[in-house]
C-alpha cells in the first residue's frame, strides 16, 4: 500500500493501514457489545446529571414544549438529556450549571483554530462596528477568502460561497448535471452529504438505501446510486450500467471515507475513482466539508494528489461562525453557475442564499485560515490527534477491550460498539430483523457510553468521534486520557 508520511503542514502524519482497521471492525461487531456496568451507568446518571446539571435539565424540560425533540441540532442531544452550554473558549466548554468540559465536538469539527480565538474575534468585532453582519451585496472579504482558498486548493480555480455544506452539495450535483448533460449521481454507502432529498439516500450504513428516507418520494432516488466503500468493482459496475440509463453526471465521495472517515478508504481509492470518472465521462466531486483544512490547507486533494472537478467546503471555512459552505472547481465548470456578469453562455445552474458570503462569515473564515497558516495549526492539531489516539489504544489494551481507536490527523475515531460498522444486504431480507435489532442495541450502548464521557467532562460527537484543534495542548490530551481511563474501568467484563 502506498502510504504518505508527511509532517510539515499536513494534518495526517501517517496514513492508517485500512485493511487492518477493517479486521478490527469485524472483530468488534462480531463480539458481544461491551457496555458500561449497570451500576456505573446509574452512578453517572444520579451523581452527575441529576445532582450537577439541574439547570440544564430544567431548560430541557422547558424546551420539550416548544422544540421538536427539545433540540435544534442533531449533535446537541445527549443521553439522558442535552446539556446547555453558555461559554466556549480554546479547547473548553462550560455549561449553565458551571461545569467545565474538554471539547472534542469542536462545533462539529468547524473550530480548527479553537473556540472563539481572540485574533479572529477582534477582527470580527471591528467589522461589526463598520458594516454589520449582512449586506447582501459585494464585500472585499469574500474576495480575500476566495483568493486564499484558490491559491492552496489544486482543484479550485473559482469558488462560490454558500450558506452550508448541505447547500454546497446540492449545488455540486446540480452543476454536474448541467455541465455533463447526464443524470445519475453515484455516492458511497454511509456517506453524509447533507440532508437534501437526493443525497439522503444510503446514509449512515452501507446498503441502507432509502429505508430511513421518510418523507421523501421514492422517485426522488431514480438517479441516485450507491457503491460500497473501497469496492472499486462495485463502482465500475454502476458506471457501466449508467451508460444505458442517462449517463453518470458525477461521483461524490468524502476522500477519507464516508461519515468523516468512519468508513475509512484505502489510500489509493480516491485515485482509482478519479480514473473511473475519466473513463466514463463523469465529474468527480470531493466533499471536503470535514477534510478541507483538517487534512492540510490544500485539502485532501492536495494530500492525495488527486484533483477533483468540483469541491465542496464547509465547517472551518467560516471559522466556526454560521453560513459555512462553498462550492469550488475548475473554471470551465464554475462558469456554468448562474449569477453575476459573464460566464459561459447556455444553460446554467442556479444556486443562492441570502446569507451566503456575508461579510461576518467571510472575514471570520479568512482570518481563521490566515492564523492556521501562520502557526502551522493544521499539523499541530494533527499531532495532538495522534497523541490522543495512541493513548486510547493503550487504554483499550490495558482493559482488554475489543474497541477500535484510529485517527486521520485531528479527526479521531473511537468505536466502542460499532453500530455504524454494519452493512445491510436487502437481498438477504431474512437477516434484516436480527441485524437491525443488533444495530439499535449497539447504538444504545454507544449513546450511554457517550453519557459517561460527558459526565467525566468529555464532549464528543455521539460518543464515537472527536476533533482536536490547534488550541489543545499535550497536557489537555493527557488529562482527557485520565478521564477516558475512569470510564473504561467501568466497562462490563465478557
Amino acid at each position: 500500500m502506498n502510504q504518505k508520511n508527511q509532517t510539515n503542514g499536513y494534518g495526517i502524519s501517517e496514513y492508517h493501514d485500512t485493511a487492518k482497521l477493517y479486521e478490527k471492525f469485524d472483530r468488534l461487531i462480531n463480539t458481544p457489545a461491551r457496555a458500561l456496568r449497570p451500576e456505573a451507568l446509574t452512578r453517572y446518571l444520579e451523581e452527575y446529571f441529576d445532582k450537577k446539571c439541574p439547570k440544564s435539565k430544567a431548560l430541557y424540560n422547558r424546551a420539550k414544549a416548544y422544540i421538536p425533540g427539545a433540540v435544534q441540532h442533531n449533535q446537541a442531544f445527549n443521553y439522558p438529556f442535552p446539556l446547555a452550554f453558555s461559554r466556549a473558549w480554546e479547547a473548553f466548554l462550560e455549561d449553565i450549571d458551571g461545569n467545565q468540559y474538554i471539547d472534542f465536538l469542536q462545533g462539529g469539527g468547524s473550530t480548527l483554530l479553537g473556540s472563539n480565538p481572540k485574533p479572529v474575534l477582534e477582527k470580527v468585532k471591528a467589522l461589526l462596528d463598520e458594516c454589520g453582519p449582512v449586506t447582501c451585496l459585494f464585500h472585499e472579504y469574500e474576495v480575500k477568502l476566495a483568493e486564499f482558498i484558490i491559491e492552496r486548493f489544486p482543484g479550485i480555480d473559482m469558488i462560490r460561497l454558500l450558506g452550508s455544506g448541505t447547500e454546497a452539495d446540492m449545488g455540486a450535483i446540480r452543476l454536474a448535471r448541467v455541465v455533463t448533460g447526464k443524470k445519475n449521481i453515484v455516492k458511497l454507502g454511509a456517506g453524509f452529504h447533507g440532508w437534501s432529498d437526493q443525497l439522503s439516500y444510503a446514509q449512515r450504513v452501507p446498503g441502507l438505501g432509502r429505508m430511513e428516507c421518510h418523507g421523501i418520494p421514492r422517485n426522488i432516488f431514480k438517479y441516485i446510486q450507491e457503491a460500497f466503500p473501497n469496492d472499486i468493482r462495485s463502482m465500475e459496475r454502476i458506471l457501466k450500467r449508467n451508460r444505458f440509463r442517462g449517463g453518470t453526471a458525477a461521483v461524490i465521495i468524502e476522500p477519507l471515507g464516508p461519515e468523516s472517515g468512519t468508513r475509512p478508504l484505502d489510500y489509493d481509492y480516491p485515485r482509482k475513482v478519479r480514473e473511473l470518472c475519466d473513463r466514463y465521462g463523469a465529474l468527480l466531486i470531493f466533499d471536503e466539508v470535514v477534510t478541507g483544512f483538517r487534512t492540510c490547507l490544500g485539502g485532501a486533494q492536495d494530500y492525495f494528489g488527486v484533483i477533483p472537478d468540483l469541491t465542496v467546503l464547509g465547517k472551518v471555512i467560516a471559522g466556526g461562525y454560521p453560513a459555512a459552505g462553498a462550492l469550488g472547481g475548475k473554471r470551465e465548470h464554475m462558469e456554468r453557475l448562474a449569477g453575476g456578469l459573464g460566464g459561459k453562455k447556455g444553460k446554467k445552474a442556479h444556486v443562492g442564499g441570502t446569507l451566503a458570503a456575508n461579510p461576518l462569515s467571510a472575514a471570520a473564515g479568512y482570518y481563521t485560515l490566515k492564523e492556521l497558516e501562520k502557526n502551522d495549526g493544521v499539523a499541530r492539531a494533527g499531532r495532538l490527534g495522534d497523541r490522543l489516539t495512541l493513548g486510547l489504544k493503550q487504554l483499550i489494551s490495558k482493559y482488554r477491550l475489543p474497541y477500535v481507536a484510529y485517527n486521520q490527523g485531528s479527526m479521531v475515531h473511537l468505536e466502542t460498539a460499532g453500530p455504524v460498522l454494519f452493512d445491510i444486504n436487502l437481498k438477504r431480507f431474512w437477516e434484516l430483523p436480527k441485524k437491525v435489532k443488533e444495530l439499535y442495541h449497539r447504538k444504545d450502548v454507544m449513546v450511554k457510553m457517550g453519557a459517561a464521557f460527558m459526565a467525566e467532562g468529555l464532549v464528543t460527537v455521539g460518543g464515537s468521534r472527536m476533533f482536536t484543534n490547534a488550541a489543545f495542548t499535550e497536557e489537555i490530551i493527557d488529562d482527557a486520557l485520565v478521564r477516558f481511563d475512569r470510564v473504561f474501568r467501568n466497562v462490563q467484563n465478557v
